[in-house]
């Protein structure tokens, strides 16, 4: 037994050797296998009591085992590090770090993200494409579902995209190669749907990519800190939350939805791809201190 486990850290320690695709597929096979047994007791006791095939239900296994996921990759992260790299703190190599700088850089680009998405639908207004109405839920519960919300996915998306998987990149690529290849995941990843679904909206992988482009400039141009980078995807998850789940917007039909954005989506549109090509020319002009270094 001891032999096997020997065997087994040393094979661990080999890894950081490996070509990055291989020590990402490494990492996300262990992630999967942790996972497993929690997402198959989550299925058991919801099939057991409740109809999958309820909307609601639906809804709630997706944030139970999404939730489940992310909780069980933050926590993998420092086993990781230790076993495979001999780091004692990878989130701080990815730019995690619990200081007043990133904290600021949070706030920031809350505000940078969440002014972005309601520009965005007052110009679509501004040009009829829709008209504005009362929330159908008291705005502070939206505030708050929303903040929860956003903070959550930019926080996990932030760590697994622009954190663990850029930093595999970079270890291998060149600063630009990594960028290109993490934006592209990061749309290819969240554009997963059955073939119609895809087709059908297809403008919204453009938008992703533009997205990633972005948020990963921002973490660049701030000394490979994440806080820009999260507070500006959650910004944008946070003012979207609040609009769409409060119903607060009526699109008018006077123009296509390849225009105002598929399925409601802003950042699917033609007017969300200039938004978001501008919000790329403006990260890479921040007043920060641009250091790939790892922290």
């Amino acid at each position: 037994m001891a032999k096997s486990c020997e065997f087994v850290m040393l094979n661990l320690s080999q890894i950081k050797n490996y070509p990055a695709p291989v020590r990402m597929i490494s990492f996300l096979l262990v992630l999967i296998l942790l996972w497993s047994p929690g997402l198959a007791l989550i299925y058991l006791v919801m099939g057991s009591t409740q109809n999958l095939e309820d909307p609601g239900t639906k809804n709630l296994l997706s944030i139970l085992t999404m939730g489940l996921l992310a909780i069980e990759f933050i926590a993998l992260l420092p086993w990781w590090g230790r076993k495979v790299y001999q780091h004692p703190n990878l989130y701080s190599r990815y730019g995690l770090v619990f200081t007043r700088q990133n904290g600021l850089l949070l706030l920031k680009g809350l505000a940078i993200g969440s002014c972005f998405a309601f520009a965005l639908f007052i110009t679509q207004g501004l040009f009829g494409w829709l008209t504005w109405q009362s929330p159908r839920l008291p705005i502070i519960q939206l505030i708050l579902e929303g903040s929860a919300t956003a903070l959550g996915t930019g926080l996990a998306e932030g760590l697994f995209f622009r954190g663990w998987m850029l930093d595999e990149l970079e270890q291998d690529y060149s600063p630009k190669i990594s960028l290109i290849a993490d934006a592209g995941l990061f749309a290819s990843l969240h554009f997963l749907k059955p073939i119609a679904a895809m087709i059908e909206s297809f403008p919204q992988f453009p938008g992703l990519y533009l997205l990633g482009t972005a948020v990963i400039i921002a973490k660049r141009q701030n000394r490979n800190l994440l806080g820009m980078s999260i507070g500006l995807h959650a910004g944008m998850v946070w003012a979207y939350y609040i609009i769409n789940v409060g119903h607060m917007v009526e699109y008018s039909g006077r123009v296509s939805d390849w225009v105002t954005g598929i399925n409601g989506n802003p950042l699917s549109g033609l007017l969300g791809l200039i938004f978001l090509s501008i919000l790329i020319i403006l990260m890479s002009n921040l007043p920060g201190k641009v250091d790939r270094s790892k922290a």
